[in-house]
C-alpha cells in the first residue's frame, strides 16, 4: 500500500471520528479483530489480527484487502512495521505482528475496494498500557506559574450577568445566558437551575474543541442539579451559528496554537483560568449547596475536567472522556501525542513551543489532582490516541477508575454516558 494512500485513509477516519458521534453504517464493513478478547497484551507478546469484509453481513471472498501494521499513529503517520495485500479466499485472513517491546499501542488498518468505493477499518492492540509513562516533563515553576495566574484572577471581580432565556425554560427549570469577567475579557455559558427553592449540588460542563453555540443540560436541572455549560472563547454562546462558522474559519482557526511560544500569552492560559472563574460563579449561587460540585467533559472537555480539578480544590469529583492535550510531545519520541497532535513539523517543533506546551499539558495537571475521578476512552481513538490518555492517567495518584471501550474511536456508546451519569450523579447526591 502506498504511504500517500494510507495517509488519506487515516485522515478520512480522523475526520469521521472527530465529530464526537458514532460513524454511520456502511454497506461494506471491514472488521479487524485482535486475538485477545480485551485487545490487551503484555510487552513482548505478539498480536494477531483477523481481517474480515462483510456485505449484507455476509463475508466477502475474492476481494483484495490492503493492510498496514504500525505503532498507534493518531491521525498522523509514524513508522509502518508491515504492509501488504492479499485476496480473501477463506472469508478471513490473519496478520501476525512482530513483538511489541515497550508499553504502547499497535494498530492494524485494513482497506478494501468494492464497486469503486473504498472501505476501511482498524483495530488497536494495547501492550501493558498501565505502564506507559509520559514524554513531557514538569517545569520547575509549574505550580508557581499557575498559582500566580489564580492570584491574578482573584483580583478580577466575577461581575455575573444572568439573562433569562424564556424560550428554553421548562416547567421545572430556569435557563440563563451567563456573562462573567475573566482574567482577560469574558467567559460565557448557559446555566440551568431547578425552579423549586432549595440547595442543590452542581455540575460544570467544559467543552470539547471547536467554536459553537451551547444550550445547557436542562435534563440535569430537572434531576436536581445546578448545571452550567461554558464556552471558552470569550464570546456569547447564544449567537447565530453563522457567527461561529466564520470565527472557526478565521480568527479562531487553530486557536490552540495561538502564542504557543509564550506561556503568559498562550491561548489556553485564559481558558484554563476561565474554568476556575466558572467555579467562582457557581459557588456564588444562592441555590448551590456550597460543597458538592463535579466537572465533566470529553476530548478538550476531558482535558479541562482534569485541569479544573487540579487547579481548583473546590471541585469534588471529575469525569473525563478521552482527555485531549495529553502528552503533546509524544511525536517527538516516535509515538502518538495527544490532540492537537502537534510537534510533527518545523513550524511547531521549536524549542520555545515545546517548552510552553509543558505548562498546558494535561499530564502535568494530572500529577496534582486529589479528587476521585471517572475516566473512559477507546483503544481506537485516533484524535486523542490512547498512548496519550494513558500517559496522563498513569500519573494520577488520586482515587480513579477507568472504563475502556476498546473499539470506540472519538465517540462514546450510550452505555458510557449512562455509566458516567450514574457515577457522577451518585457521588454528588450521596455526599452531603
Amino acid at each position: 500500500m502506498k504511504l500517500k494512500f494510507f495517509l488519506s485513509v487515516l485522515l478520512a477516519l480522523a475526520f469521521y471520528s472527530h465529530a464526537d458521534a458514532q460513524p454511520r453504517e456502511q454497506l461494506v464493513k471491514v472488521i479487524v479483530t485482535p486475538n485477545h478478547a480485551d485487545w490487551t497484551y503484555e510487552v513482548g507478546e505478539r498480536a494477531e489480527f483477523t481481517i474480515t469484509a462483510l456485505r449484507n453481513n455476509v463475508p466477502l471472498e475474492g476481494v483484495e484487502i490492503k493492510y498496514t501494521v504500525q505503532p498507534d499513529p493518531g491521525y498522523r503517520i509514524v513508522e509502518i512495521w508491515d504492509e501488504g495485500s492479499f485476496v480473501l479466499s477463506n472469508k478471513t485472513t490473519k496478520i501476525k505482528a512482530k513483538k511489541f517491546k515497550e508499553p504502547g499501542f499497535l494498530r492494524c488498518t485494513a482497506t478494501v475496494e468494492v464497486d469503486g468505493k473504498t472501505y476501511s477499518s482498524f483495530a488497536t492492540a494495547g501492550f501493558s498500557p498501565e505502564k506507559i509513562q509520559p514524554t513531557t516533563t514538569l517545569p520547575a515553576d509549574f505550580e508557581a506559574f499557575w498559582n500566580k495566574g489564580k492570584k491574578d484572577l482573584a483580583n478580577v471581580p466575577v461581575n455575573p450577568i444572568l439573562t433569562l432565556m424564556p424560550e428554553r425554560c421548562t416547567a421545572k427549570v430556569n435557563v440563563y445566558h451567563v456573562e462573567l469577567d475573566n482574567i482577560h475579557g469574558k467567559i460565557y455559558g448557559i446555566l440551568c437551575t431547578p425552579k423549586r427553592e432549595g440547595k442543590y449540588p452542581a455540575i460544570l460542563h467544559v467543552p470539547g474543541a471547536g467554536v459553537r453555540p451551547y444550550y445547557g443540560v436542562v435534563s440535569e436541572a430537572e434531576k436536581g442539579f445546578i448545571s452550567f455549560t461554558i464556552g471558552i472563547h470569550g464570546i456569547p454562546v447564544n449567537l447565530d451559528p453563522s457567527v461561529y462558522d466564520n470565527l472557526k474559519q478565521g480568527a479562531l482557526k487553530d486557536y490552540w496554537g495561538i502564542n504557543l511560544d509564550d506561556k503568559d500569552k498562550a491561548y489556553y492560559k485564559r481558558v484554563y483560568l476561565g474554568c476556575v472563574r466558572a467555579v467562582d460563579f457557581m459557588f456564588g449561587l444562592d441555590s448551590f449547596d456550597g460543597v458538592n460540585i463535579g466537572v465533566t467533559g470529553g476530548s478538550q472537555g476531558g482535558a479541562l475536567s482534569i485541569i479544573t480539578a487540579s487547579l481548583d480544590s473546590r471541585i469534588s469529583y471529575l469525569a473525563a472522556f478521552y482527555p485531549a492535550l495529553s502528552d503533546m510531545t509524544g511525536f517527538l519520541h516516535n509515538r502518538a501525542g495527544g490532540w492537537p497532535q502537534i510537534f510533527t513539523d518545523d513550524f511547531t517543533n521549536r524549542p520555545e513551543k515545546v517548552e510552553t506546551s509543558k505548562y498546558f499539558d494535561v499530564v502535568n495537571f494530572a500529577r496534582f489532582v486529589k479528587v476521585p475521578g471517572w475516566y473512559s476512552w477507546g483503544y481506537n481513538d485516533n484524535v486523542c490516541p490512547p498512548t496519550s490518555t494513558y500517559s496522563a492517567y498513569n500519573v494520577l495518584k488520586s482515587e480513579k477508575e477507568l472504563h475502556v471501550f476498546q473499539e470506540t474511536l472519538h465517540w462514546t456508546f450510550p452505555e458510557q454516558n449512562e455509566m458516567r451519569d450514574k457515577w457522577l450523579f451518585g457521588k454528588l447526591k450521596l455526599v452531603k
